[in-house]
């Protein structure tokens, strides 16, 4: 199964998407990625849609994604001695410590940590921006506010804190268990939710032991200043414009999606670009045409992915949601200013050999009439360097390992194949013709772009670039065994 676009889809899974025949389904329709929400369900939930994903690996004989997303630390306030308030602009309110019941003028926020961080004049925002409170004065077990905008607030609402750095750790208790349940289930990525710093980040990798790959969400002030650092620890990057548009003026959500879509794609790490993607069609069969454009916009600016949450997790119509997202990624890469515009803002790196020969492979393989680039792999590290060039010819990711094959679901342009380990050029190069021709990116009298390294199977070793054929007869009678 050959997908006829380089971005890949990432679509999560939720109640109406949790059986074989819907999973498979989506799959079929364009889907390269499954996102895990660990925010929802049991584990005994998660552990079945796992369970699943892989099924329909093995019965399509195609390397499937699953991405697992920590909820991180949600912070929230009490409860209402009447369930609900309306808060007037103007009007004063009050946030403390105390467990009593709130009303109109007080309620608690049972995050110390918070406390400790606020200074006059900073801002929390409750039920994702809806109400917005300027801090007068605070300490450490209260904050008097003034209402700036107002509305309804109710129980257990969600509140945001966009002026400082909290010093909470982006991985709550739950986050542990769960990190370590994903990981023992065998997911290929962990999103981490609410990074700051680049700490937090380290931190879950170290918990992880290299089980996964750790993708980090920008969703914070804080994480979109560190980011250069952030990006440096990462395996990979969520641009989660949810909460970003609710911590930052939405007005300035575009431009730091496209500056973090850049970076990422400079430092060959893969970016996924997430959140209301197509949020009419959760209860829609359509999507409106802002929607399609701002997908879109992500495919032209590089992206390796574009998600989809609710959409097809609980939305009415998560099969054409996916389809639709397939479709505008083949239109976009069909216009002829796509290319332009990958062309013009590739970043081109040769501070290594491996990056010169992935460089020199995409020249050569857009000079002539080459109709792949066929790169060897142990740990995925070439595959991201490959696809950092965004190459017009499709990729072919060749590894021994399902593990790398999997992880390598979420990257541009990347097409996965098991094979068998190599120990020696010749059969590698064999193994690359049989893949480029079994999975129909080139017939026998066309010729492929491999690229490798020697020793075989060690991580970081590329150093090879061969042109070959793809008639197994002028290979033998050329390499030597």
């Amino acid at each position: 199964m050959r997908r006829l676009r380089n971005v890949k889809i990432v679509a999560t899974l939720g109640p109406a998407s949790n059986d074989y025949a819907m999973i498979r389904a989506l799959f079929e329709a364009g889907a390269d990625v499954f996102r895990l929400n660990m925010s929802h369900g049991t584990h005994a939930d998660i552990a079945a849609r796992h369970a699943i994903i892989r099924k329909v690996e093995a019965d399509l004989d195609r390397p499937i994604g699953i991405l697992a997303d920590l909820q991180g630390p949600k912070l929230r306030v009490g409860t209402f001695a009447n369930g609900s308030e309306e808060l007037i602009e103007g009007a004063k309110f009050r946030m403390d410590l105390s467990a009593a019941p709130g009303d109109v003028n007080r309620v608690q926020l049972p995050h110390p940590e918070i406390f400790a961080a606020l200074e006059p004049g900073a801002s929390l925002l409750v039920n994702d921006g809806k109400i917005r409170l300027e801090v007068v004065d605070c300490g450490k077990d209260y904050a008097n506010c003034t209402v700036t905008v107002g509305g309804t607030i109710s129980n257990r609402k969600g509140v945001n804190v966009p002026d400082v750095v909290l010093p909470l750790a982006a991985l709550s208790e739950k986050d542990r268990g769960d990190l370590e349940f994903a990981c023992e289930l065998g997911v290929d990525w962990l999103a981490l939710s609410f990074v700051q710093r680049p700490e937090d980040v380290i931190e879950a990798r170290g918990l992880a032991k290299g089980r996964a790959a750790i993708l980090s969400k920008i969703e914070k002030p804080a994480a979109v200043k560190a980011y250069d650092a952030i990006l440096q620890v990462s395996d990979g990057i969520m641009v989660a414009r949810g909460d970003l548009g609710v911590e930052l003026p939405v007005t300035s959500v575009p431009p730091i999606q496209k500056r973090l879509v850049r970076g990422a794609r400079a430092a060959a790490k893969p970016v996924i670009v997430a959140t209301q993607m197509l949020e009419s069609m959760i209860e829609s069969p359509v999507p409106t045409r802002a929607e399609v454009s701002d997908v879109a916009t992500a495919i032209y600016e590089g992206a390796d992915a574009v998600m989809l949450s609710a959409e097809s997790a609980a939305g009415k119509y998560p099969i054409e949601a996916v389809t639709t997202m397939n479709n505008v990624a083949m239109s976009v890469e069909k216009d002829p200013t796509y290319r332009q515009i990958i062309d013009a803002s590739r970043v081109v790196r040769r501070e290594t050999i491996a990056d010169g020969i992935v460089s020199a492979a995409r020249e050569i393989a857009e000079a002539t009439n080459i109709k792949a680039i066929v790169c060897f792999s142990q740990s995925g590290s070439t595959v991201n360097l490959v696809s950092r060039e965004r190459p017009k010819v499709p990729i072919i990711a060749l590894t021994p390992l399902m593990s790398t094959a999997r992880r390598s679901a979420l990257i541009w342009g990347a097409h996965c194949v098991i094979t068998e380990p190599q120990d020696r050029f010749k059969g590698a190069v064999l193994a690359a013709v049989k893949a480029a021709r079994d999975h129909g990116f080139a017939g026998e009298e066309d010729m492929i772009v491999l690229t490798a390294g020697v020793p075989f199977n060690v991580k970081g070793t590329t150093n090879i670039l061969r042109v070959a054929p793809c008639d197994e007869r002028l290979i033998s009678r050329v390499d030597p065994e």
